[in-house]
């Protein structure tokens, strides 16, 4: 990436919070100095995109490539603003200090949010930030508003199930909408306001203290979100405004059997058309939001696994060439190649590798993937890692490694992985190595997610792919950030040329 550096990979949601999910409040900027003592130059984390619990709270699904999460909103902060007074802060019923409860969450956060608007709505229309931030941000805070306020009121209904003026946009019929629903509409406009004060402010601190932010980009989005209703033309749609084919993965380490994800696939021609506008725009409000984006699932970016719509397995699908050398060409035009990371995890083809090699995109390198086969050999072993790429202990797609070791890990594997470090170690001690072995590896750049910084078994695990219930639920409690271990974080992260 630049300079030879590490960080931690963990996502908002699993911060320390009295009111049920991480947000970006006082907790936030306690970690970001926990990082800062630790000699960290980056704070990874996952897509800040809405969740919904309709979606399992996938930040991986959601109604908006550009919307940012109101989940995240620090109820301490909206007091320090004057949007809310402290006795209306309470907190959510029987809420666990080291899990989010979703469902709990939502009600407790959109009761604060209807009070600090309904409070706060004839401050808003003299206040010159919210204008500024509603005329910068209108090319997709409106359609996002209109979206979400016509959703409420069709009762969650798909917008492909709304009347055929409204699904199709028609202009008399979203203005007289908008008009009908202006107060909820501008309720939405609101949250994502506050949203992005607060978040631009965490990260101005993050960089004061010299770390930087990789954010993540979701490389698809939902069928039922505003962008697909706003832009349908770049999306493969049949007459009804329905996917003609979604996205999956063939079977891979995480499934036997691939992963039918059901996102509309683009229109390549037609995004080629304009020069890849809604792409360029999504990637310039995510570089403003972040310091650098790892870019999820880039190999279908090359070419992608389409499924035809209708069909119950991804087996069924078949790759279909993307328009990679002169999308990357556009992007290379805009951003420098070293603020982009590519998640090249899965089948990875040749095309795929001369691309990233083309625009200098590094890759990932995942320590628990290197000891199923041949060591000598290995592309994720240490030894085998080229400079320009990242080492992660693992993702939040795999087990932590305290949990790969005791539930996954096959005898042939624990016996590479200790002959590899050069002796047995108990259980407890494996995280701590393989995260030296990240440290010390020649990678640029070395990730670890702070389940495994910590040590902690599959608990802690944060999403467990093809499965829809219990993840993204893990939260850090405020003790396990210790002097002591960032200390001993701070040593190792000297010892190996990676303190800024």
């Amino acid at each position: 990436m630049e300079r030879r550096a590490s960080g931690i990979l963990l996502h908002i949601t699993s911060l320390p919070s009295p009111y049920g999910i991480g947000d970006l409040g006082p907790s936030a900027y306690r970690f970001v100095d926990f990082l800062a003592q630790a000699r960290q130059s980056y704070w990874q984390i996952l897509p800040l995109n809405p969740t919904s619990l309709a979606r399992g709270n996938s930040p991986y699904s959601s109604p908006s490539a550009f919307a940012g999460n109101p989940l995240l909103v620090s109820p301490d902060l909206l007091v320090q603003a004057g949007w809310l007074d402290e006795k209306d802060l309470g907190e959510p019923r029987s809420v666990p200090a080291d899990r989010v409860d979703y469902r709990a969450v939502t009600r407790y956060k959109e009761s604060l949010f209807s009070k600090a608007y309904q409070r706060g709505k004839e401050r808003l229309l003299k206040d010159q930030e919210f204008a500024r931030f509603c005329r910068e941000n209108s090319d997709w805070l409106d359609d996002h508003s209109l979206f979400l306020a016509l959703k409420a009121h069709f009762r969650k209904a798909s917008w492909t199930d709304w009347s055929g003026k409204l699904r199709d946009r028609q202009s008399n019929a979203l203005k007289q909408w908008k008009a009908r629903l202006q107060e909820e509409f501008q309720k939405e406009r609101f949250c994502q306001f506050l949203f992005f004060q607060q978040w631009l402010a965490l990260k101005q601190y993050c960089n004061g203290k010299k770390v930087s932010v990789i954010g993540d980009l979701p490389i698809y989005v939902s069928h039922d979100s505003a962008d697909v209703w706003a832009n349908p033309e770049i999306f493969k749609l049949d007459g009804k405004k329905q996917p003609a084919a979604v996205a999956g993965v063939p079977p891979d380490y995480f499934s036997a059997t691939g992963q039918l994800w059901g996102n509309p696939l683009y229109r390549w021609d037609a995004l080629q058309a304009t020069r890849y506008g809604w792409w360029m725009r999504r990637l310039r409000h995510n570089m403003r939001c972040c310091d650098k984006i790892r870019l999820d699932h880039f190999r279908g970016l090359v070419a992608c696994w389409e499924v035809p719509a209708g069909e119950t397995a991804a087996t069924r699908g078949r790759w279909v060439k993307a328009a990679p050398e002169d999308f990357f060409a556009a992007i290379a035009e805009r951003f420098p190649p070293f603020s982009i990371l590519a998640e090249d995890l899965g089948t990875i083809t040749p095309d795929v590798r001369e691309v990233m090699e083309r625009f200098g995109f590094p890759g990932m390198k995942v320590l628990l993937f290197a000891f199923g086969g041949d060591m000598g050999s290995h592309p994720y072993a240490p030894h085998n890692y080229p400079r320009n790429c990242v080492v992660y202990t693992g993702t939040h797609d795999n087990n932590t490694i305290l949990g790969w070791l005791k539930q996954e890990a096959g005898p042939d594997e624990r016996k590479r992985l200790f002959a590899y470090i050069g002796r047995e170690l108990p259980a407890q001690q494996v995280a701590a190595e393989l995260t030296r072995l990240a440290l010390m590896s020649v990678a640029d750049t070395a990730i670890i997610p702070m389940q495994d910084l910590l040590g902690l078994d599959a608990e802690a695990k944060m999403n467990r792919p093809g499965t829809a219930e219990g993840n993204w639920v893990w939260r850090l409690t405020p003790e396990q950030t210790t002097h002591s271990l960032a200390e001993r974080l701070a040593t190792m992260t000297k010892l190996y040329g990676r303190a800024p």
